[in-house]
C-alpha cells in the first residue's frame, strides 16, 4: 500500500476523526499485530515494542510487548511527540532529554531510557499513532534501524487499511454484520450502566425495486438509505449492513424516549429522500425498537426484540416504527 498524501499536522479534529475510522480504540488484540511486534523486537533487539494509538487524551496500545499496561494519559506519552512530525523520535536516554526527564514512565515503571518511534500515516495524511520501540539502557539508534520499523509502521497501517475494510461493507460503506454484532457485543458487556436502544429496519418493498427497475436502482436505493440514515445519526451511534435490504442501529447514551424520537426522524428522512430512477415512487422503510432492558440479557435476545417489533411494524402497514413490547 503506497501513502502519498500530504502530512496534515494541523488538523487535530481531521486526526481525531481518522483515528475514529478505524474503529479500532478498545477492541481486543489481534494475531496479526502481536506477529508484527514479536517479529520487530527479534529483528531489532528491544525490550518493549508497541503500536499505539492517541486519541484526544490517551494513548492506547493495540499490540505490546513487554510493558504491563494497555493505556495512558496523552500527556505522559512519548508517542504524542512523534505524531507531531514526519520525522522518526529518537531518544538515546530519557533521563538526558528535559522533554522527558520528569516523565512517570522515566521516573518510575518501566524506567524507559531509550525510544524509538515513527509515526503511524493514513493514507489521507493523518498520524494516527506511532510504532516504537524502547529499552530501560541508553541506545543510540541508527538509520537502518529507523528504516526497518519505519517498513514495519506501514505493514501496520496496511493491516489496520485491510481490517476497516473487512469490516466495512462494500456498497454501502456501513459495518458488516459481523463487525456491527462485534461492536455491539462489547457495549453490551462493558456498558451496562449507560442506557441504549436497538433499531432494526428494512426497505419496504425492496424486491418490486429490483425487479421494476434493476439492481443498479436497487443498489442507489441501498446507498441513499445507508447514507442518510449515516447522516441523521450521532458521532456514539452505530450502523451496520445486517442483511440485503436490512440494517441494524445502535444509539448509545440515550433515553428510550429520545431513542423512539430519533427513530421517527430517520423514517421521515428517507421518505422524504428522492431516487429519479424511481420518481414519484419514494422509499420508505420499516422500524422495530428495542430498548436495553432488565429482561434483555444477551445481543440476541436484544435482536430478537427488535426484529419482532419489525414484523409489528411490516404487519401494520410498513412506514412506521414500532417499539417491542
Amino acid at each position: 500500500m503506497t501513502f502519498l498524501s500530504t502530512f496534515k499536522p494541523d488538523d487535530e479534529a481531521g486526526r481525531l476523526a481518522a483515528v475514529e475510522r478505524y474503529q479500532i480504540i478498545d477492541t481486543p488484540p489481534e494475531a496479526e499485530f502481536q506477529e508484527i511486534i514479536s517479529l520487530i523486537r527479534a529483528v531489532l533487539q528491544v525490550q518493549y515494542v508497541a503500536v499505539s494509538l492517541i486519541t484526544s487524551d490517551r494513548q492506547w496500545f493495540k499490540a505490546q510487548l513487554g510493558l504491563d499496561i494497555q493505556e495512558t494519559p496523552r500527556d505522559v506519552a512519548f508517542c504524542d511527540h512523534t505524531i507531531r512530525s514526519e520525522a522518526a523520535l529518537k531518544i538515546s536516554d530519557a533521563t538526558r532529554d528535559p522533554r522527558f526527564a520528569d516523565n512517570p514512565s522515566v521516573t518510575g515503571d518501566p524506567g524507559i531510557r531509550s525510544y524509538l518511534g515513527v509515526p503511524l500515516r493514513s493514507p489521507d495524511g493523518y498520524n494516527i499513532g506511532a510504532l516504537c520501540v524502547m529499552g530501560t539502557e541508553p541506545r543510540e539508534y541508527s538509520k537502518a534501524e529507523e528504516d526497518v520499523l519505519r517498513n514495519f509502521s506501514k505493514l501496520i497501517m496496511s493491516q489496520l487499511e485491510l481490517r476497516l475494510l473487512s469490516r466495512r461493507d462494500g456498497l454501502t460503506g456501513t459495518l458488516t454484520r459481523r463487525a456491527f454484532e462485534e461492536r455491539m457485543r462489547m457495549s453490551f458487556e462493558e456498558r451496562a450502566e449507560i442506557q441504549m436502544s436497538l433499531l432494526l429496519l428494512d426497505i419496504d418493498h425492496f424486491k418490486q425495486i429490483n425487479d421494476l427497475f434493476g439492481h443498479p436502482v436497487g443498489d442507489a436505493a441501498l446507498i441513499t438509505v445507508a447514507s442518510t440514515l449515516t447522516q441523521g445519526l450521532r458521532r456514539t451511534d452505530m450502523i451496520g449492513r445486517y442483511g440485503g435490504e436490512e440494517f441494524a442501529i445502535l444509539l448509545q447514551d440515550i433515553t428510550p424516549q429520545d431513542a423512539e424520537a430519533l427513530a421517527e426522524r430517520l423514517r421521515a428522512a428517507i421518505a422524504a429522500a428522492q431516487i429519479a430512477a424511481i420518481a414519484p415512487r419514494r422509499i420508505t422503510v420499516s422500524l422495530g425498537i428495542a430498548h436495553r432492558t432488565r429482561d434483555i440479557r444477551s445481543i440476541e435476545d436484544w435482536m430478537l426484540a427488535a426484529d419482532a417489533a419489525l414484523y409489528e411494524a411490516k404487519h401494520k402497514g410498513r412506514n412506521r416504527a414500532v417499539v417491542a413490547a
